[in-house]
C-alpha cells in the first residue's frame, strides 16, 4: 500500500449532504435549481447539522446525462449561475462551518467539448480513443472528417478520455500504453482542473466513474496508478482537500489514493450487495441483472444485516487508518429510502442505524424529510437506464413548504426540471420544522449526537451483539444501539452486565430492562442508550 499523507482531520467527522443542484432550490424563477438557490437554503443545512456538501456536476454541458457530459470543466453552466456565484456559495457555506465538494467527471467529456470537436477532424489528436478505420463493437462512428470510430465511456455522447490500456494488442492498434502522449496530457488536465477549483476554496471532489480510466484493466492496477499519482500531487499542493470515489470497492479505491469510497448499488466483488442488502426493496431503480434479495430495512423481517456488516468489516480491516467508507441513504442514481412499500414511518430506524454506524454518513437531499421515489416520470436528461431503472424518481424538486411549487421555484410547475411529487400528503421542510416529532427533527438530533459523541464517530469501535431482528450493537463502550426494521415486535436477551442501567438517549418503541438485560423492540422501533461508565 502506497504511503499517502494522512487524511485531513476534518474528514473523520464529516456528515455529507448530497445536493442535486437542478432540483434543490431555484432562485431565478426558471424552474431549474441553481447555486443561488443553494445559497438561500444554507441555513437549513446549518440547522440540520451537516458539515460537508457534495454538489452534482454544475459545469457547462448539453445535459444529455444531467451534467455528467461536461463541455467545459472550468466554467459553471449558465443555468446554475456563474463562477462568482459558486465562490459566494463556498464563502457563505464556510461561514456556517460547511465545506463544499464538487463532482469531477474524470473519465470522459461531452461530445460538445472543444477537445472532442477538435479531435473529430485531427488524426494526430490522442485525447480520446480512436480507431484508424472501421467501427469495432462498442465504438461509435466518427462524426467528423476523421475516419474510424471513438470509444464512449457511458452514453454515446460521452466519449472516453484516453488514459491508455493496461494491455496492448497488435490486433487493436488503438490501444495505447498508459505513458503515451494522450494519457499523459489527460492526467495533466485532471491536475489543472482540480487545481483551478481548489484554489477557489473548494474542499475536494467526488469523482464520477473513478474506476473507468484505464481500459482493459481487470485488476484496476493501472487505473489505481493514475489515482496514486494524482493523490501524491494533491498531498503536496492541497493537503486539506479530499478525493471521494464513485467506485464502490473501498479495498481497491482507498489504497489507490482516494480518501474515502462509498458503498454503492454497484461495485466490488459482490456488485453493490452491501448497500443493496440494506435498502433495495425491489422498487424504484432496479437493474434486472441484480440477484433478488430481501433487504434488511423491510417490513417483512426477512432480510439480514450480515451481508453489510461482513463487507464493512472486510473493508475496514483492510484499510485500517488509511481511509474511510461512506454509507449514503440514497443517491441520484438509486432509489430513495422512501420507496415502494417502504413508508416514511420506517425511516427513523434507518437513520438511527446510518447515523450511528462507523461509516461516514451521506444524506441525499430530501431524505431528511422522507421525500419519496416518484415512479412513472418521463425520461429526463438521460435518466432512464433500463426498463425498470428510471433515475428521475430520485431527482424530483425539493419540497420546502406547502405553498405553490412547494417552495422550490416561483416558475409555473410545467416549467420545473422534473414534476413535483403529486402526493397531496408529501412532506415538506417547513411542516416538519414546525413539528418536533417529525423525521427532520430526529435526523437533526441524531446528527448532533453523532458530532458531539466521539464514541459514535467513524473511528470508534463497534461490537455487534445480535445480527438479526433486532439488530443490536455497542459503540465505543458508551452507547447501546437497537434497530428493528421489521413490522413485528422482536426481543433479545443477554447476560451482559455492561448493558444494565442503560439510559435512553433517543428511542421510540425500544425498551431495555432487567439486570440480565432484555431488549424489546416494537415494529420499526429504534433506540440509542447511554451505557453506565465502568
Amino acid at each position: 500500500m502506497t504511503a499517502f499523507r494522512p487524511a485531513p482531520a476534518w474528514l473523520s467527522d464529516a456528515v455529507f449532504y448530497q445536493i442535486y443542484p437542478q432540483s434543490f432550490a431555484d432562485s431565478d424563477g426558471d424552474g431549474i435549481g441553481d447555486l443561488g438557490g443553494i445559497v438561500e437554503r444554507l441555513d437549513h443545512l446549518a440547522w440540520l447539522g451537516v458539515n460537508t456538501v457534495w454538489i452534482n456536476p454544475c459545469f457547462v454541458s448539453p445535459f444529455r446525462d444531467a451534467g455528467y457530459d461536461v463541455a467545459d470543466h472550468l466554467t459553471v453552466a449558465p443555468r446554475y449561475g456563474s463562477g462568482d456565484d459558486l465562490a459566494e456559495l463556498v464563502d457563505l457555506a464556510g461561514r456556517r462551518g460547511i465545506r463544499v465538494l464538487l463532482d469531477l467527471v474524470a473519465g470522459h467529456t461531452s461530445d460538445r467539448h472543444p477537445w472532442f470537436r477538435a479531435a473529430v477532424d485531427d488524426t494526430a489528436d490522442h485525447r480520446y480513443i480512436w480507431t484508424a478505420d472501421g467501427v469495432p463493437d462498442g465504438f461509435v462512428p466518427s462524426p467528423g472528417t476523421r475516419a474510424g470510430a471513438y470509444l464512449p465511456n457511458f452514453f454515446d455522447s460521452q466519449p472516453a478520455l484516453n488514459f491508455g490500456y493496461a494491455r496492448e494488442s497488435s490486433q487493436e492498434p488503438w490501444r495505447q500504453p498508459v505513458d503515451a502522449e494522450g494519457p499523459r496530457a489527460n492526467r495533466a488536465a485532471l491536475r489543472d482542473i482540480m487545481d483551478h477549483w481548489l484554489r477557489l476554496g473548494l474542499s475536494g471532489f467526488r469523482v464520477d466513474m473513478a474506476a473507468s480510466l484505464v481500459k482493459d484493466d481487470p485488476d484496476k492496477r493501472a487505473t489505481s496508478a493514475v489515482w496514486t499519482e494524482l493523490r501524491h500531487w494533491l498531498d503536496r499542493t492541497h493537503p486539506q482537500a479530499v478525493l471521494l470515489s464513485e467506485w464502490g470497492d473501498p479495498q481497491v479505491s482507498v489504497p489507490a489514493g482516494f480518501h474515502a469510497d462509498f458503498f454503492l448499488q454497484f461495485g466490488g466483488p459482490a456488485d453493490g450487495l452491501p448497500m443493496r442488502s440494506l435498502w433495495n426493496n425491489g422498487a424504484g431503480t432496479i437493474n434486472d441483472a441484480w440477484d433478488p434479495l430481501d433487504c434488511f430495512f423491510d417490513a417483512s423481517g426477512r432480510g439480514s444485516p450480515r451481508p453489510f456488516v461482513e463487507a464493512w468489516r472486510a473493508a475496514t480491516t483492510a484499510l485500517g487508518d488509511t481511509g474511510f467508507v461512506s454509507l449514503p441513504t440514497a443517491n441520484h442514481d438509486f432509489s430513495r429510502l422512501n420507496c415502494g412499500p417502504r413508508t416514511a414511518g420506517q425511516l427513523p430506524a434507518a437513520f438511527a442505524f446510518q447515523l450511528t454506524w462507523p461509516t461516514l454518513p451521506a444524506i441525499y437531499y430530501g431524505d431528511e424529510i422522507g421525500m419519496r421515489y416518484v415512479p412513472g416520470l418521463p425520461d429526463t436528461e438521460g435518466s432512464v437506464l433500463g426498463p425498470h431503472y428510471n433515475r428521475a424518481g430520485s431527482r424530483t424538486p425539493m419540497q420546502w413548504d406547502d405553498g405553490p411549487g412547494a417552495g422550490f421555484s416561483t416558475a409555473p410547475e410545467e416549467r420545473f426540471y422534473l414534476p413535483l411529487d403529486p402526493d397531496p400528503h408529501r412532506p415538506s421542510v417547513a411542516a416538519q420544522r414546525a413539528d418536533e416529532h417529525s423525521l427532520v427533527h430526529l435526523v437533526r438530533r441524531l446528527v448532533a449526537l453523532r458530532r458531539s459523541s466521539p464514541a459514535l464517530g467513524h473511528d470508534s469501535p463497534v461490537e455487534v451483539l445480535h445480527d438479526g431482528h433486532p439488530f443490536v450493537y455497542v459503540r465505543g463502550d458508551r452507547f447501546l444501539v437497537v434497530v428493528n426494521p421489521g413490522a413485528q415486535q422482536q426481543s433479545w436477551s443477554a447476560d451482559d452486565q455492561r448493558l444494565a442501567g442503560a439510559r435512553e438517549v433517543e428511542a421510540d418503541g425500544v425498551r431495555v430492562t432487567g439486570d440480565g438485560v432484555t431488549v424489546k423492540a416494537d415494529g420499526f422501533g429504534y433506540g440509542i442508550f447511554a451505557l453506565p461508565e465502568s
